[in-house]
């Protein structure tokens, strides 16, 4: 677009560098659409959530999120953005390779370092104070094998009455986060029942198996890329007069999404199948089916979740089966 072309003139005009370059024009188009985002954005908290009562953030959180994000984006963004542009200038036909590899480095890296440095800059983690709650949880860990560095509580309550449950890391530095929205809803049997689903993740390899997906997609995006990256007419049809490696990478990321689309439907399938297996994990594992079901119907309240979505709006979307579906395939167990 000429709006596209007028940026990179622009990032152009401050130095003569091809990766200062691109890393301006980068963070600049990712400020702009961060910036023309903001509305949706506010509307979206402070209209429609708060509307339903869901909505807890301030003004002041969300600002503050919002400038940390994108001083995140621009920390860790550039260094890899500014290594991908010199690769794909250094290394010829093979060059979408060396940039695979140092995409997927990257994402197993970020999974390990967001749980313990880049998460606590949006949530508190505290630990779980002793407790039934604590101990029922120690218990089960230990009765199917499953390690963990420690039990929090998030303080999701400070921007949302929505709840949530989750693991963060790997191995034996695992982490059980548990919001307190959640905690003051469901009673114990309720809150173990959902984490024993959890565990059920972990334990069907559906982690690692999505974090294999995650690099796999990468790399066919990455090759689709290297497809396009220089090809004169993708330039002039987007009324680009000077082709930049910078430039043809956006311009080639335009091109995928109709590719994205259909994986997408490959994506919220399988997972949608995983939390059919976790759920059966929790039920045959934690052996109360009723305790998972009153969860999920809690959960399911709290959010304001569609019972009746339409087929294919859940093929498009959704990454979990409604909870109509979920609670009548666990009773068939």
């Amino acid at each position: 677009t000429q709006s596209t072309w007028g940026l990179d003139q622009f990032s152009q005009s401050l130095s003569d560098n091809y990766l200062i370059q691109g890393v301006i024009f980068l963070n600049l188009y990712s400020l702009i659409g961060t910036l023309t985002g903001l509305p949706f954005s506010v509307y979206e908290t402070f209209v429609l959530e708060a509307k339903h009562g869901f909505n807890k953030t301030t003004w002041q959180t969300f600002v503050s999120d919002r400038i940390k994000g994108f001083l995140l984006s621009v920390g860790l963004g550039s260094p890899l953005f500014a290594l991908i542009l010199w690769l794909l200038d250094s290394m010829g036909d093979l060059a979408w390779l060396y940039c695979w590899a140092t995409v997927s480095v990257f994402l197993l890296l970020i999974q390990f370092i967001a749980p313990v440095f880049l998460m606590p800059l949006f949530l508190k983690f505290t630990p779980l104070p002793d407790g039934e709650l604590k101990s029922e949880i120690a218990k089960f860990a230990a009765k199917v094998g499953f390690s963990f560095q420690g039990i929090y509580e998030v303080d999701g309550s400070r921007r949302s009455s929505h709840s949530n449950a989750f693991f963060t890391g790997f191995g034996a530095s695992k982490r059980i986060a548990l919001f307190d929205t959640l905690i003051k809803s469901h009673t114990v049997p309720e809150l173990l029942a959902v984490l024993a689903h959890e565990i059920g993740h972990y334990k069907k390899k559906h982690v690692l198996i999505g974090s294999f997906l995650g690099i796999l997609n990468s790399g066919v995006v990455l090759y689709f890329i290297s497809l396009f990256i220089k090809n004169e007419d993708l330039f002039t049809s987007f009324y680009v007069q000077k082709p930049t490696l910078h430039v043809g990478l956006i311009l080639a990321s335009f091109l995928y999404q109709p590719v994205s689309l259909f994986t997408s439907f490959l994506t919220n399938a399988l997972s949608r199948f995983n939390e059919f297996q976790a759920d059966e994990y929790s039920v045959r594992n934690f052996r109360d089916p009723n305790a998972l079901v009153l969860g999920l119907k809690k959960l399911s309240k709290e959010n304001a979740s569609n019972l009746t979505p339409h087929w294919f709006y859940v093929m498009v979307n959704y990454t979990h089966p409604p909870v109509i579906e979920r609670i009548r395939a666990i009773q068939a167990i």
